[in-house]
């Protein structure tokens, strides 16, 4: 069967509904530190709090590939469909619970020194991640079963597009909220409406995002995705030498881009974990002590404001990244992303204060816009390419979906380890300064760009 390409509106619908998993995704990762600190969070207990999305989902997104791999549910709800239309759903009612968590404090639980409001709000995180790892991955597998290779890299720039959109929309909601007169802050323990408001609008559009998506979008049915993929001729060579050179090769692909992976996802994970932190000690004057001043609140809209620059950053890197690959090849442009977003993460603790430019005083809290736009180069990369190298890899797999899930492993892995890692080096490494643990994340980046010599690509038959 030739693999024919596909118009820009069949690619574009392919991913659509990831704009709207996107934001809930962005709302997650820039306001739970501020939600579970609010709630009462030790800084040195906020990574702990982070443990939650990556276990699940490395729980959730392999066992949705390797169910939909085995499941068609006609063509209405199709082989991936039905679990994005699923995991929207839950996560809806999730977003609408999260922020909630302030208003039930039942004060005579504490176990293991969190309140009853902290264990509501990690059971919904769990339950929102879950669901967001559940709409997500068929996206993702999306792509793989009707992209053939010469599309599949543009597919994924899409991809990549709408998740930097969404993102952009995700962190801003706080910051406009409060703009048109939602409060910012409230008593102690409790969730500040403007946050609250954000989960709900990201709610309505995901849903409304994923719909479209399903609605839009026909998948192939068991006889015309295994006549697209060759798996008959596969299945009739598959005690060749020829198949167990491929199988070799797919696992060199999964250990070099997960080395890779390993110390990108770290970094990033110490990003989310204490970017709140170390631009309200840097930027807006934060003690450090007390969640509910206005300074650590305003920090937090500000984060939103700094990640979206870093989606933004993101975008713009991901519009050049074809000129580096013409350059240096895929391994060439993925470590000059990676060491781009080191230098941005580094710089973070260099930036205190207001800055003088001849007669014209920055805030520093604007100066920080040029960190986290450099940092959106090593995100543009990461989106991207190791998903094309790894599609590529086990292209005509007739286990597209649960090798896909698994080597989301090497997303999830690596975020455990550095959340439980987190207190420990925020102690004995960073001397308490959670802008130091930015830092940390410039060093794993340029781990990540020096692991990058280990990928060796398919070559084009």
């Amino acid at each position: 069967m030739q693999k024919r390409n596909l118009s820009f509106a069949q690619l574009f619908n392919l991913s659509f509904g990831f704009f709207g998993v996107q934001i809930a995704y962005a709302l997650q990762s820039a306001n739970i530190s501020r939600i579970f600190a609010t709630l009462g969070a030790d800084p040195h207990q906020l990574s702990f709090f982070w443990i939650l999305p990556p276990l699940m989902g490395m729980i959730v997104q392999p066992l949705i590939g390797i169910l939909s791999d085995k499941t068609w549910f006609g063509k209405f709800f199709g082989r991936r469909k039905f679990y994005l239309l699923v995991g929207a759903l839950i996560a809806v009612a999730v977003m609408v619970l999260l922020p909630n968590a302030g208003n039930f404090t039942f004060e005579q639980g504490v176990w293991l020194g969190l309140n009853a409001a902290m264990w509501f709000g990690l059971f919904s995180l769990m339950f929102l991640d879950t669901s967001i790892n559940i709409a997500m991955q068929p996206f993702k597998m999306m792509v793989g079963d009707t992209v053939n290779e010469e599309q599949k890299g543009t597919a994924y720039a899409i991809q990549s597009a709408l998740c930097n959109a969404g993102s952009v929309v995700g962190y801003l909601f706080p910051i406009f909220f409060t703009w048109i007169g939602i409060a910012n802050t409230a008593e102690e323990g409790v969730i500040p409406d403007s946050v609250k408001w954000s989960f709900y609008a990201g709610a309505a559009i995901l849903i409304l995002c994923s719909l479209y998506t399903f609605l839009a979008v026909e998948e192939m049915d068991p006889q015309e995705y295994a006549e697209f993929h060759g798996l008959n001729k596969k299945k009739e060579d598959e005690d060749t030498k020829e198949t167990g050179g491929n199988n070799g090769f797919i696992l060199r692909s999964f250990l070099t881009v997960g080395l890779v992976q390993f110390f990108c996802w770290a970094a990033f994970m110490y990003m989310w974990t204490y970017s709140n932190g170390a631009i309200a000690a840097n930027c807006f004057g934060w003690d450090g002590l007390d969640a509910k001043d206005a300074s650590f609140q305003d920090a937090g809209n500000w984060v939103g404001v700094v990640f979206c620059v870093q989606a933004v950053g993101s975008l713009l890197w991901a519009a050049f990244l074809p000129k580096l690959e013409h350059w240096f090849g895929n391994k060439g442009a993925y470590a000059v992303s990676l060491i781009v977003g080191a230098i941005g993460f580094a710089s973070v603790f260099f930036v205190h204060g207001d800055y003088a430019l001849g007669s014209l005083i920055i805030p520093g809290k604007y100066v920080i816009f040029v960190s986290y736009a450099l940092i959106g180069a090593a995100w543009a990369a990461m989106l991207a390419l190791p998903f094309t190298i790894i599609t590529n890899a086990i292209s005509g797999s007739k286990h597209m979906g649960a090798l896909l899930g698994l080597f989301n492993c090497t997303i999830c892995i690596p975020q455990i380890i550095a959340a439980l890692c987190g207190g420990l080096l925020l102690n004995n490494i960073c001397a308490h300064v959670q802008a130091g643990m930015l830092v940390v994340a410039g060093v794993l980046l340029v781990l990540g760009a020096l692991a990058v010599a280990l990928i060796k690509e398919k070559k084009e038959d």
